[in-house]
């Protein structure tokens, strides 16, 4: 089971992904198992104590009744300190890069986070990005259709 950030390749340039665990609840566990997780909009935040993942909507679990529960609540990452202290010292030095979820699976019992210190696209990339890929698609129907007639 996995579900990706539809929104991440089209307005981010990846320079290094990381692979994170995530703090959750039980019903979250479950809500996520059934496909539950919406990371659009998501980003992670590096506060004093750790990451946070700030955004990420996990809906409530139809068959649990906490009072009071937040689906948008900021959930602590877990990673390791070599690695905490490589994303500040990117972030710090490099201007524009930002972290983001690119997508969430599970891994033996666990769930973990691929997160991915990109540099945002600017509206022109995003266009010639589409428009190359619209070329290469018309490309393989001609190949496609030429090879069937």
């Amino acid at each position: 089971m996995k579900i990706t950030n539809r929104k991440f390749s089209r307005d981010y340039e990846t320079v290094e992904t990381y692979e994170a665990g995530i703090s959750l609840t039980g019903s979250e566990v479950k809500t996520i198992r059934t496909g539950g997780l919406k990371l659009e909009n998501a980003f992670v935040k590096i506060l004093d104590d750790g990451p946070y993942l700030v955004n990420a909507e996990i809906p409530q679990y139809k068959f649990s009744h906490p009072q009071g529960y937040d689906p948008r609540r900021s959930r602590k990452l877990l990673l390791h300190k070599s690695e905490l202290i490589r994303l500040k010292t990117k972030i710090n030095s490099a201007k524009g890069l930002t972290i983001i979820p690119t997508s969430c699976y599970n891994k033996r019992s666990r769930f973990k986070l691929e997160i991915a210190l990109c540099k945002g696209r600017k509206e022109v990339e995003k266009r010639k990005l589409e428009k190359n890929r619209d070329i290469e698609r018309e490309e393989k129907k001609k190949i496609k259709a030429y090879l069937h007639n």
